[in-house]
């Protein structure tokens, strides 16, 4: 199995890249995130989840072995497919992921189209204890940026540009409104 792949960026295109290895080229599907982070670039180092079925052979990327970690445990869920696993991972953090199985919420994993309630449910009943001992600070009280992140996308900002700007707004201040002011001031920084 192809775990880890480092090249050339060919061409990006709508939710793939192409990144040549030694001459042969290697369709990689990505997150909206990693797509954002790796354009205009030339190099990129990707780890890699290999998805064999009866009828293909498809690639996934990921810049964090945590990101990739978290893709496996959503897909290991029955009715979580790879389209859905990438859809979790571009409007939330693997972080934030582990937050809203750990605290019960539902309404983060809901926001990917083609995962209903019952599906967010069976994520939280069947993960929660699989991500219980994996490090991510405290559980209670941490934010959430989900909303943020959707106004600042429905705004014409990349999800991309988005998380990057609220990484650097305290976590106590829990305030959607504020988070987003304060993003808005970070991009208008750039």
């Amino acid at each position: 199995m192809i775990a880890k792949i480092r090249g050339k960026i060919e061409y990006l295109k709508d939710n793939y890249a192409v990144v040549d290895v030694s001459g042969v080229g290697y369709k990689i599907y990505l997150t909206a995130y990693t797509f954002g982070k790796i354009a205009g670039k030339v190099d990129v180092d990707l780890f890699i989840h290999t998805h064999v079925r009866e009828d293909a052979l498809d690639l996934y990327g990921f810049l964090t072995l945590e990101e990739l970690e978290m893709f496996e445990l959503l897909i290991s869920i029955s009715g979580v497919g790879p389209k859905s696993g990438l859809g979790i991972l571009t409007v939330a953090t693997p972080k934030t992921i582990k937050i809203a199985i750990l605290n019960e919420d539902s309404s983060i994993l809901t926001k990917v189209s083609g995962v209903g309630k019952k599906t967010a449910e069976r994520i939280i009943l069947e993960l929660k204890n699989k991500v219980a001992d994996m490090p991510i600070g405290e559980k209670e009280g941490a934010v959430s940026d989900m909303d943020a992140i959707e106004a600042l996308t429905s705004m014409g900002y990349s999800v991309t540009e988005a998380r990057d700007s609220l990484k650097s707004i305290p976590a106590d201040i829990k305030d959607i409104g504020q988070r987003v002011g304060l993003a808005l001031k970070n991009l208008g920084k750039k």
